[in-house]
């Protein structure tokens, strides 16, 4: 018997025991997936492309190989374990070469030491990184006349959702008074259609819709009854970021009897494809994850739009770029997919980003120009501020106003929190009607289990003229957003105000002996909040978008990567809503929802990326990501730095001046980005070898997670052809080389450089001029002058003849040694 017989004999035997609670592992196996493989097979004939760029997944080649792959998988599970004691969920050809496994952490152990595994990863958790952009981005005027205006803008560009699934139905998807599309050739995505409703999900706009669960159902989190096994959105998240991106133009925003404005996508007519792997309660797993980025590329898609990080970090891997989630975006990029996934909402402190990887386009949340903004009017003349999303009491006239803790039917119920006015059976609707109802803003709307719209819907059914909730005292980090309601209304914020407003309560009601009322004397009245106000400062750096320094490992060491990568809109964000979402508890049962994330922001970057790649069909991942970068703005509306929310020491809100850490290269600027004048490019083996030049990487993890191998380690990091510069470790001085590439006319570029005074900066040469197409190489050297034990930060600019502009961040550290 040989040693492979032997050690197979025994795994068989020790199959048949199975001691621990099976869950789901990912597998990753030796030999290349689709993407990488350059033949070496007997039989087997190589399916990689010369370059980064799109394999056709119908070709003989790739499907005799990919059958290839999943026989292996199949055999080695048939001969570790016996038939019974595990399930296969998925098995990975395209992007990396592995599995997907329910199986006991006994036989995880068995895997792990199996010939031909490289990994074995227990799945985790992912989540949901929870209209008037177009204007305020300059899409109408600036960027859609160049495409063929807004009933061209985005054509036969197909983006991807890796998502909660989608609403077909609403008027930002549907064909009713769209142009037909024809067909796109280059996507062949799947249309399932609902088991029980025969509902095709696919119409023309929507090119494909599939659900992944395998592993939501394996771990038991999974119920049909309200996540649907279907493409269905019973979540309304996927709907919205479907919406951001590539929702069709003009769709009239309606909620409570009131427009307020219409709504359009980035890329209006650019296709949409669903991948379904995240769900209303639990959110979704890793491996139903991998799977859909690995469908979605195979079925060609040009953008993948990823609102959706990871819970905590993966159990057994160390690195951040190292992991089958990281690994299955680097071979779609490899595969010519622009991938672009939300930053985090772990802001504003610092090392809270959830997307870490150079080759991932990572997005952060500003706020746009708009606040909603109201006012309660007291009967002493006091006008206190507060967020209302409402129509206005009656003009002219002031209401009686009555609390809910003085206006209920029996004392005893105070346990059920009458104050919150989440139910109206416990308040006595004589007392209420034709009165401002004031409720109290407790805990329970912070973790979500009341809302402003019950507390509306408590006013309405008592009769009431109005309501107002009152914040008593902010829990740290407590985020309050308008909510669109259909009776008078406002949310008064601060506390002081707040105090204000029970202090002339107070004064203002007599009681008995009791404490119970005898007389409601205290009037109000309270504002329009319908109309925005516009701001010059915007945008500004959203309080909770997650900030770098990006890190390289779970020990947070830091990475010389700079995250985020570039700004988007982010923070109340309208757009289309799934009926039956239940995301937002303020938009239950609503076709529109205006909310916030980083969630949002992604999808803006993707249908902005559409428009680039529809003028530069043949542009790479890296160009595309390197035009929107150097070509977006550090200042704001009013011609001033950007500015990010940040908290002071009180835990109250303030603004600071920001930095690449909040907004990376700055504030997206679409026009700007379809002409950037000089790009940065990068590919696969670029990623592979800034891996290996990252000191604390071992080359047989990069091995484990990539086809690419550390022939030298020589060189830094920071090398990158990145259109940003970081250095965490800038030890006396460092020269570091960039390479760019002129996708305009002939230009003359002047360099100038600029830095904090600890570190000098210099570019060599000081200009160079590049024929059409050409690349040329430049130097930018940094030197430690004096040591501050934080990050400096300044910029590279390179200034075209022609008139483009073409601005790197750059980002370093001072030591000693």
């Amino acid at each position: 018997m040989t040693t492979m017989e032997f050690s197979c004999t025994f795994l068989v035997f020790f199959g048949l025991f199975v001691f621990g609670k099976a869950e789901v592992y990912i597998v990753t196996m030796e030999g290349d997936p689709v993407v990488s493989y350059r033949g070496g097979v007997e039989g087997f004939e190589a399916t990689a492309a010369e370059s980064d760029e799109k394999i056709d997944a119908t070709s003989e080649l790739v499907i005799s190989y990919s059958h290839h792959l999943e026989k292996k998988h199949d055999i080695l599970l048939g001969l570790l374990f016996e038939h019974g004691t595990y399930k296969k969920l998925y098995s990975y050809r395209h992007l990396i070469n592995g599995f997907s496994v329910h199986i006991s952490p006994e036989q995880a152990e068995v895997l792990r030491r199996a010939p031909g595994v490289k990994s074995v990863e227990r799945d985790w958790k992912v989540r949901r990184l929870t209209t008037h952009t177009p204007q305020f981005l300059g899409l109408p005027t600036g960027v859609w006349p160049t495409g063929g205006g807004y009933d061209r803008a985005g054509e036969d560009i197909v983006i991807g959702f890796v998502d909660s699934g989608i609403y077909p139905e609403h008027p930002s998807f549907s064909m009713h008074n769209s142009e037909p599309y024809g067909p796109v050739p280059h996507y062949r995505g799947k249309c399932e259609v609902d088991a029980n409703t025969k509902q095709n999900f696919c119409n023309g706009k929507i090119v494909g819709a599939q659900h992944f669960a395998a592993a939501a159902i394996a771990a038991g989190a999974f119920n049909p009854a309200i996540d649907f096994a279907s493409p269905l959105d019973g979540d309304g998240h996927g709907s919205h970021t479907a919406a951001i991106a590539a929702g069709n133009n003009g769709i009239p925003v309606r909620m409570h009897g009131y427009e307020f404005g219409r709504a359009s996508g980035m890329a209006p007519r650019a296709r949409i494809a669903v991948y379904k792997a995240l769900y209303r309660i639990f959110g979704g797993f890793v491996s139903d994850v991998v799977a859909a980025i690995e469908e979605a590329v195979q079925d060609g898609v040009d953008i993948l739009n990823l609102s959706v990080g990871a819970n905590s970090p993966p159990a057994t891997t160390r690195i951040t770029f190292l992991n089958p989630f990281d690994a299955a975006l680097l071979s779609a990029v490899k595969a010519g997919v622009f991938v672009v996934q939300a930053a985090g909402n772990g802001g504003p402190f610092p090392k809270t980003m959830l997307s870490y990887s150079p080759w991932i386009t990572s997005i952060a949340a500003a706020s746009d120009d708009r606040r909603y903004k109201n006012h309660l009017t007291l009967g002493n003349g006091k006008i206190l501020p507060g967020l209302g999303l409402s129509p206005a009491t009656r003009l002219n006239q002031s209401f009686t106003l009555v609390a809910a803790n003085d206006v209920m039917l029996d004392s005893s119920v105070t346990k059920y929190g009458p104050t919150d006015c989440q139910n109206p059976d416990v308040l006595n609707k004589n007392l209420v009607k034709g009165n401002i109802l004031l409720c109290g803003y407790s805990f329970n709307f912070v973790v979500g289990t009341a809302s402003v719209k019950k507390v509306s819907d408590t006013a309405k059914s008592l009769g009431a003229a109005g309501f107002v909730l009152a914040v008593e005292n902010v829990t740290p980090g407590t985020k309050f957003d308008p909510v669109p309601v259909g009776i008078p209304g406002i949310l008064i914020t601060e506390v002081s105000k707040s105090m204000d407003l029970i202090d002339y309560y107070n004064s203002s009601t007599s009681r008995d002996w009791t404490g119970r009322v005898r007389t409601f004397k205290a009037k109000g009245s309270i504002g329009n909040g319908l109309m925005p106000t516009l701001y010059k400062s915007a945008p500004q750096v959203a309080l909770f978008s997650a900030r770098g320094p990006d890190i390289k490992d779970y020990s947070f060491q830091d990475a010389d990567v700079l995250k985020p990568d570039i700004l988007a809109p982010g923070s109340l964000i309208w757009a289309a809503w799934s009926p039956n979402g239940t995301d937002e508890s303020n938009y239950l049962g609503e076709d529109f929802a205006m909310i916030s994330g980083t969630s949002m922001a992604a999808p803006h970057i993707s249908g902005i990326a559409a428009l680039v790649k529809q003028k530069h069909p043949h542009w790479s991942p890296a160009a595309i990501k390197s035009a929107l970068m150097t070509t977006s703005t550090t200042l704001n509306r009013a011609g001033s730095p950007l500015q990010a929310m940040q908290y002071s020491g009180s835990e109250t809100m303030t603004l600071v001046t920001a930095t690449p850490f909040d907004y990376g290269s700055g504030h997206v600027h679409p026009r700007a980005a379809l002409d950037p004048g000089l790009i940065f490019d990068a590919g696969y083996e670029d990623y592979v070898r800034f891996m290996c030049s990252t000191p604390g990487i071992d080359p047989h993890e990069i091995k484990n997670y990539t086809s690419g191998s550390c022939n030298s380690t020589s060189g830094y990091a920071s090398d990158l052809n990145s259109p940003s510069i970081t250095v965490s470790h800038l030890v006396r001085t460092r020269t570091i080389t960039r390479t760019v590439t002129n996708v305009a006319e002939e230009e003359t570029y002047v360099i100038t450089t600029r830095m904090s005074p600890e570190i000098a900066i210099e570019a060599s040469p000081p200009a160079m001029t590049l024929l059409p197409g050409a690349s040329r190489k430049f130097l930018v050297t940094l030197t430690v002058r004096s040591l501050t034990g934080s990050y400096s930060f300044g910029e590279v600019l390179m200034k075209g003849s022609r008139g483009h502009k073409v601005r790197i961040p750059v980002v370093a550290m001072g030591y000693q040694h």
